[in-house]
């Protein structure tokens, strides 16, 4: 590569660079971590645990926010130096090393990048992710049960904190649904794209004539409500029924009626929670899950563009926003965005990022 264009090419790196930070006001976010530090320092933190969960888990992300953008800053001032000492050595081998690193930079910016464009409303809020089978008998409840530990997977391989609220399982195999929380700043924005049908097309291991089946899931994505948001719930508008929870196959059988489930009467909707073992603490997290809900339902009311930040959720071919075809060949591919990967076992092993990144750029282009 010519020294003019690699020139050209840092002064573009540092051009782009320098429009993130502006986006990210990194003297704002130091100034939100000191205050943050301030709060996590108190010799009280602890007396709320739920609270203090919230002040370190925020410190800790930004922290790591700024540090990934003075560490991608350092990295494009060095690159300059890097070409410099390869070109005044004529040295080969550390031209490449250069250049490798140039493509790493690339790329970093890139995803750093896609950050700067969650800019709505609750896109910096955490994400309550349901799934639900659909179309499709046995083969959509295995699905929909492959599309959770896919969504699981990649919160793990982002160190990202989760938490598994409620799961009924389906009678032969997979789960019927599934409720969890991704507990990280901009869950939400950054999920809220994986949300609508997803359609799966492969040869049946639950049919015995071995035929190609397609079936359905449907991926949901709510913000979780803050004490800002106002959403107050009646008590007596709700029928709370409590329950014994249990796993699949007899497995994990809770000896308590623990499982809590809630009617929320004037609109229908109905949430659950099993996972902790306090009836009182499912009771929680189901009324937090409800307020998600109904948050939801109210921006709808009250604007009805809204509908894009919930989609439609029907199961039908017209809804579909991505498929993952196992055979007759091997392809998952967006059908908003046309990204595809062609390793179907590495997406259901969580690298969804190319996914996610190409249907954040794909919803801005589409709100200009």
């Amino acid at each position: 590569m010519a020294v003019v264009d690699i020139s050209e090419e840092l002064k573009s790196l540092s051009s782009t660079m320098g429009s993130i930070e502006a986006v990210l006001d990194l003297d704002a976010l130091r100034g939100d971590i000191a205050v943050l530090e301030e709060q996590a320092a108190a010799p009280s933190l602890w007396d709320d645990p739920e609270a203090a969960q919230k002040i370190t888990s925020k410190l800790s992300h930004l922290q790591a926010e700024v540090r990934k953008a003075e560490g991608l800053r350092g990295r494009i001032d060095d690159l300059e130096v890097l070409f410099e000492l390869a070109e005044a050595e004529d040295d080969a081998d550390a031209l490449a090393e250069a250049e490798t690193e140039l493509e790493s930079v690339r790329k970093a910016l890139d995803e750093m990048e896609v950050r700067t464009l969650l800019s709505g409303e609750y896109d910096a809020r955490e994400a309550l992710v349901t799934i639900r089978a659909e179309a499709g008998g046995v083969d959509a409840a295995d699905f929909a049960e492959r599309l959770q530990r896919m969504y699981l997977r990649w919160a793990e391989r982002h160190n990202y904190k989760t938490e598994v609220y409620e799961t009924a399982y389906a009678e032969e195999a997979g789960i019927k649904s599934t409720t969890f929380a991704v507990e990280v700043p901009y869950a939400y924005g950054t999920l809220s794209v994986e949300q609508g049908t997803h359609r799966l097309v492969r040869v049946s291991p639950f049919d015995n004539q071995g035929r190609r089946q397609t079936s359905f899931a449907g991926v949901e994505v709510l913000p979780v409500v803050e004490q800002t948001d106002h959403v107050e719930i009646d008590e007596s508008d709700l029928r709370v029924d409590v329950y014994r929870s249990s796993g699949p196959g007899g497995q994990g059988v809770n000896t308590t009626d623990s499982a809590v489930r809630l009617t929320h009467l004037p609109t229908g909707i109905v949430v659950s929670c099993q996972n902790e073992r306090s009836q009182i603490q499912n009771k929680a997290s189901a009324m937090n899950v409800l307020q998600a809900k109904l948050l939801e339902r109210r921006r709808q009311e009250e604007q009805a563009k809204m509908n894009a930040l919930k989609g439609d959720g029907g199961n039908s071919w017209g809804n579909q926003m991505r498929s993952y075809v196992l055979h007759p060949y091997q392809m998952v591919k967006d059908l908003r965005t046309e990204f595809e990967m062609g390793n179907p076992d590495a997406v259901f092993n969580g690298e969804i990022d190319g996914f996610i990144e190409a249907g954040i750029r794909w919803r801005k282009q589409s709100e200009k």
